[in-house]
């Protein structure tokens, strides 16, 4: 028997693995209040067309929101042999309305009809992020605001660099979501244009109002391009590489949250809600939460490679390799989601280790720029030979087994005559860090007030300053 909704031109089912390979119902289900709001408008706007009347609108609107509550409740029987949400809500629909649920379908097509589902989707899922992003901001500006004097060593190389502080390092990755949130935001206005109404890939004859459907639906305008509005799978694209683009970011911070928590450096503490331990050894606790979500960085970046792929070779218009573009953004929302909440809590649960940090930003000679730039100042030595004499006291000092600050000034005047007992000063870490005043330093003064605009700016719901 052929199906149902599409078999007039057909006499025969489908083989039991062409319906295995062509149903999405399994995944696309996850549409059906996308789809659901999508066919009132549709069909709203054919009664306003005058191509519906209103008995037959109001008893497919009513219809619909009844097969709404039905998947909400957990009572709709999702069967296989319609292939897909759109054809399982019709056929549904037809059952508790009668012929009538054929006309919602006029002067659309499952290609509009879905690209319009897909498009409602993203738009939600962007707006889902900005939201998790937002509070992960909240997180960080406040610990940067609760410890902008909190010394640490800062790395290059994963080797000591100069003395930096934690505040300082919380608010880099404020700046880092800023930009993620307005890569969201820039996709979202890509995203948010209506292509229900181009049915199959030409228009239609009959006299529709697309501006109505795009409107009730919240779109800013309906796609200019039939032929565009079916095809175009770039808006999917461009969400993905900026949920890519993210979780690199979630993934940066995890692994230095690994590293801060490991004994080799315990910097931070994280309570037992967001660690665990092991099965044999009773000493162990884990920052799983941390690697997992290093871990879901490689799905997300999957799915937007494989939908890349997919997508890099079709021609136009609608093919049906494009039903492989909703589990990859499925996989790719439910990572980033979940990534973005155990970051979030990770981060509000975090507390350093202050005393710990700060012996280790007085390790590897840390100040040895603060020296450098003290010879350009005061002994006025263009700074290459400064950084020369420095780099030669350094070595002297690590001979004698000593750091700079307790490196005998008779010793540093053997290697550079010009140097008084007044350098003494700028190797102390603490006047170190305050000294890096530029704009966007490091400096104790710099991060408060940073940490202060920040949280100023975030509690607007604004995406940056």
């Amino acid at each position: 028997m052929a199906n149902k909704m599409w078999g007039g031109r057909f006499e025969t089912k489908p083989a039991e693995i062409m319906e295995e390979i062509n149903a999405s119902l399994s995944f696309d289900r996850r549409f059906y209040a996308e789809d659901i709001r999508a066919s009132q408008a549709h069909a709203n706007m054919l009664c306003a067309c005058g191509i519906l009347t209103d008995e037959e609108a109001e008893a497919i609107v009513k219809g619909l929101s009844a097969v709404r509550e039905e998947i909400a409740e957990g009572r709709f029987e999702f069967r296989r042999e319609y292939e897909d949400i759109h054809m399982a809500v019709e056929a549904r629909l037809k059952e508790l309305i009668g012929p009538v649920a054929g006309k919602l379908h006029t002067a659309r097509s499952r290609n509009d009809q879905v690209a319009t589902d897909f498009r409602l989707y993203v738009r939600g899922a962007i707006d889902h992020f900005d939201g998790q992003l937002l509070g992960l901001q909240r997180a960080l500006a406040r610990k940067a605001q609760a410890h902008a004097a909190t010394l640490m060593p800062g790395f290059t190389h994963m080797q000591t660099a100069q003395p930096v502080t934690f505040g300082h390092h919380c608010l880099a990755y404020v700046e880092m979501l800023a930009r993620d949130r307005g890569r969201f935001a820039d996709a979202r206005r890509r995203v948010n244009e209506s292509p229900l109404g181009a049915a199959a890939l030409a228009g239609t004859s009959f006299p529709i109002d697309r501006h109505m459907t795009a409107a009730e639906l919240g779109f800013e305008r309906p796609m200019a391009n039939s032929l565009d509005a079916v095809s175009a799978r770039d808006f999917a694209l461009e969400t993905l590489a900026a949920a890519a683009i993210c979780a690199t970011h979630l993934s940066r911070l995890a692994e230095e949250i690994v590293i801060w928590f490991s004994a080799g450096f315990g910097f931070i503490r994280l309570s037992d809600r967001f660690t665990t331990g092991s099965s044999i050894m009773p000493q162990k606790r884990n920052p799983d939460a941390a690697e997992l979500v290093r871990a879901k960085a490689g799905r997300i970046a999957g799915a937007f490679a494989s939908l890349l792929i997919v997508m890099k070779g079709l021609p136009l218009a609608y093919s049906k390799d494009m039903q492989e573009d909703k589990e990859a953004m499925f996989t790719a929302a439910d990572a980033l989601s979940l990534g973005l909440a155990a970051m979030t809590g990770m981060i509000e649960d975090m507390e350093p280790d202050a005393a710990k940090m700060r012996a280790a930003a007085s390790l590897g000679f840390s100040t040895a720029t603060d020296l450098a730039d003290w010879l350009v100042l005061h002994a006025k030595l263009p700074f290459r030979e400064a950084h020369h004499a420095t780099g030669r006291i350094v070595k002297a000092a690590e001979k004698a087994g000593t750091d700079l600050a307790h490196f005998p000034l008779a010793a540093m005047k053997k290697i550079e005559p010009g140097i008084d007992a007044s350098v003494f000063e700028v190797l102390d870490i603490e006047k170190s860090a305050a000294s890096r005043r530029s704009f966007g330093g490091t400096a104790p003064e710099n991060v408060r007030e940073a940490a202060k605009i920040w949280l100023k700016i975030l509690e607007s719901g604004e995406t940056s300053g």
